[in-house]
């Protein structure tokens, strides 16, 4: 398990000593809960980060371009993953879409991202993680968009897949270290005349 000394005090600890790792990894940027229950499905781990991007005039008070995005992380142990226990987590993501998201002119994104922590990857499941994709546009892209996000991690054997916008897969490949993709001339361009 991770130092509790290097852990702020809101960031819980977890009995599990890989998803510990996974939370110290997460901490900086996800509020994390741990045992979370959601639609009578527990979860051992639990993150959510929400971001507001907004643009100011003149002054800090006068803003527009207004948008929010939000990203549930959903992780929980799994033995021996299959197809369908991923095609619930989807049908889970969707209810919890109509749910939680208020859709607006404001809303930009939600992602919910489900994570199997597993003993094994068998080649059906790595196949179908590898072509997931899930993105609903809402009230035809005005009111922004959701995305289902799947990943399947095996510690033990160091190795993971996950479909093709799961970014928080990183956090769970605790055997490699995080590293920050370097931006590429176009991004420090786009970057530079965006200020």
């Amino acid at each position: 398990m991770s130092d509790p000394e290097t852990k702020p005090e809101d960031v819980p600890t977890f009995e599990d000593e890989y998803l510990d790792s996974v939370a110290t990894r997460l901490m900086y940027h996800y509020d994390l809960d741990r045992d979370r229950t959601v639609d009578g499905r527990r979860f051992e781990l639990y993150g959510e980060m929400h971001v507001l991007h907004e643009r100011h005039a003149v002054h800090p008070k006068l803003t527009f371009a207004h948008h929010e995005a939000t990203e549930y992380v959903f992780a929980t142990r799994i033995d021996r993953p299959t197809v369908a226990a991923f095609e619930r987590f989807e049908a889970l993501g969707d209810r919890l879409a109509e749910e939680w998201i208020d859709a607006d002119e404001d809303h930009y994104s939600t992602d919910f991202t489900f994570v199997a922590v597993a003993t094994e990857l068998p080649e059906p499941l790595r196949e179908f993680l590898a072509s997931y994709e899930n993105r609903t546009l809402l009230k035809y892209g005005y009111f922004g968009h959701y995305e289902i996000n799947l990943v399947c991690v095996v510690p033990g054997r160091e190795t993971s897949v996950a479909s093709a916008n799961a970014d928080v897969e990183q956090a769970f490949r605790i055997w490699e270290p995080i590293v920050p993709e370097e931006p590429s001339r176009l991004d420090r361009f786009l970057n530079w005349l965006s200020r």
